[in-house]
């Protein structure tokens, strides 16, 4: 488990209410309407979010993510956990 975080083989999902809104230049924001938590998203955080389809596990989001970025650092399956405890951290997602 990373640091507390949801751990990289658990499968991960988005809670129902939280809603993905794409603004300019391919970010986005997160927002809880229950709570009326706001999160900005770069562009590959959108991706990562648009993966969570509650069947894919932070490795199996980490690998596709390696897949379509040629230019993705070492540190890639790092960075989508660190994301995914983010947003778990804010209510956004689950272990599922």
């Amino acid at each position: 488990m990373e640091s507390g975080g949801i751990a990289s083989g658990r499968v991960i999902r988005k809670k129902k209410q939280v809603v993905l809104r794409e603004e300019f230049d391919d970010w986005a924001l997160l927002f809880d309407p229950d709570t009326g938590t706001v999160c900005g998203v770069n562009p590959v955080g959108v991706r990562v979010w648009k993966m969570i389809d509650g069947m894919r596990t932070v490795q199996d989001i980490s690998r596709m993510i390696r897949d379509a970025y040629s230019d993705a650092p070492d540190s890639v399956e790092e960075d989508v956990a660190e994301f995914v405890n983010e947003i778990s951290e804010k209510g956004y997602i689950q272990a599922g």
